[in-house]
């Protein structure tokens, strides 16, 4: 059976490249750019030399905002993010919080980590401190909790020192399947999850981990 995608259709596809929901306030204007100064570039030496920077950064955020399919992978909690588990960190309440580090270079398309129902979206403002530093705990962030078959999830995204905006794609009380798209944390930045007690954690810090394809718990 397809796995459903609906939760959060893309904005467009350039070249076959399928691009991110949310890319197109910082995509469209650069690609914009890159194209008027390529067409004047043969008349014109300032559009020359415009050219190469803005042809390069374009192409950077094409791929900094694809957004690839994913044969979504079996197991009770799946990563919500690509990265780099940043932390392991046992919980005062008994849960556990796996901290993934996102870098610019990692697709920032965010995933459930669980089928179920989002039962809030929370957006809380803060500052932009790096988000490998322990302080980023106090930046902005979207604080999600779904209710699974595992009870209350909570998952939240963090901007970093460069990202200034994160998208969720879905609102309240929407129901999701394991490995649908849930949002988008522009440029780099964290996503945590909180596994509830009792279930062991299969990652190790360090390791890299892929949306929809990383199993995060263990049997």
């Amino acid at each position: 059976m397809p796995h459903s995608q609906t939760s959060a259709p893309r904005d467009s596809q350039v070249g076959g490249v399928r691009l991110a929901r949310g890319a197109s306030p910082w995509l469209l204007p650069t690609v914009a750019t890159a194209a008027v100064s390529l067409l004047r570039a043969r008349r014109s030496g300032v559009a020359k030399a415009v050219a190469v920077p803005a042809t390069a950064l374009a192409a950077g955020m094409l791929w900094f905002f694809r957004d690839p399919e994913r044969e979504i992978a079996t197991g009770r909690v799946i990563s919500p993010a690509d990265g780099v588990v940043q932390s392991i960190m046992p919980w005062k309440d008994g849960r556990t919080r796996v901290a993934i580090f996102m870098s610019p270079l990692n697709v920032h398309v965010n995933r459930a980590p669980l089928s179920g129902t989002v039962a809030s979206v929370e957006h809380i403002p803060g500052g932009f401190v790096p988000a490998f530093n322990k302080e980023s705990e106090n930046n902005e962030r979207v604080v999600w909790h779904f209710d699974t078959e595992l009870g209350d999830i909570e998952m939240i995204q963090i901007a970093g020192a460069v990202a200034r905006r994160i998208v969720p794609y879905i609102p309240q009380g929407t129901k999701v399947e394991q490995g649908d798209r849930i949002g988008l944390i522009r440029f780099g930045s964290r996503v945590d999850i909180y596994l509830p007690e009792g279930v062991e954690v299969a990652v190790e810090v360090g390791q890299k981990t892929v949306a929809g394809v990383t199993r995060i718990d263990r049997d």
